[in-house]
């Protein structure tokens, strides 16, 4: 249990702690986040809540084979990895919160080059992972589903303002892209 508690606590501090530091300064100034910085997070909040009392009340195991729960945490530190990738590439263009800063330029390179949002699919594959090392089903479920859907409407706020900022250079990447996944979406 020791591995699990020490991989969960780094990555729920880290995320706290960019979402402390990281912020534009403009947080709350402007609406181009549309709330979608604090539906993240209210839904991160009830989400993990719920899988976390579901993996200890209902029984609902993905397996018997303790390698399942050690391959989840692989992916919370799979998905730590590419989402701080991400961030350091962007550097001081990357904010929690969906902004355009001064002398904004579109990244297109590193990750980029392939994904337009690595960073939310670090993040994903950690959500994901998560609930894979809780070991059960419904939580999986519970948590992986709607912080999807929370980080897709997100992605969709954030898509919306690059195309304002960039015009045709965002719309030509897009074309050249994939939103999350290489290949598939």
């Amino acid at each position: 249990m020791f591995p699990f508690i020490i991989i969960w606590t780094i990555w729920f501090v880290s995320e706290i702690v960019l979402n402390r530091l990281l912020r534009s300064g403009t947080y709350g100034k402007n609406d181009q986040d549309k709330g979608s910085t604090r539906i993240i997070w209210i839904t991160i909040s009830i989400a993990n809540t719920l899988g976390i009392l579901s993996a200890v009340f209902l029984k609902a195991p993905l397996g018997n084979l303790s390698i399942i729960q050690y391959s989840g945490l692989l992916l919370i530190v799979a998905g730590i990895i590419i989402r701080f990738i991400a961030i350091f590439s962007l550097g001081r263009f990357f904010t929690v919160d969906v902004t355009i800063l001064d002398h904004h330029k579109l990244k297109t390179d590193g990750l980029y080059r392939l994904i337009r949002h690595p960073s939310y699919l670090g993040s994903l594959i950690s959500f994901f992972g998560f609930g894979i090392s809780l070991n059960n089903w419904i939580s999986l479920i519970i948590i992986f589903i709607p912080v999807t859907l929370a980080m897709l409407h997100r992605i969709k706020i954030e898509e919306q303002l690059l195309t304002q900022q960039f015009g045709t250079e965002y719309s030509d990447y897009i074309k050249k892209t994939f939103r999350l996944i290489p290949w598939i979406y």
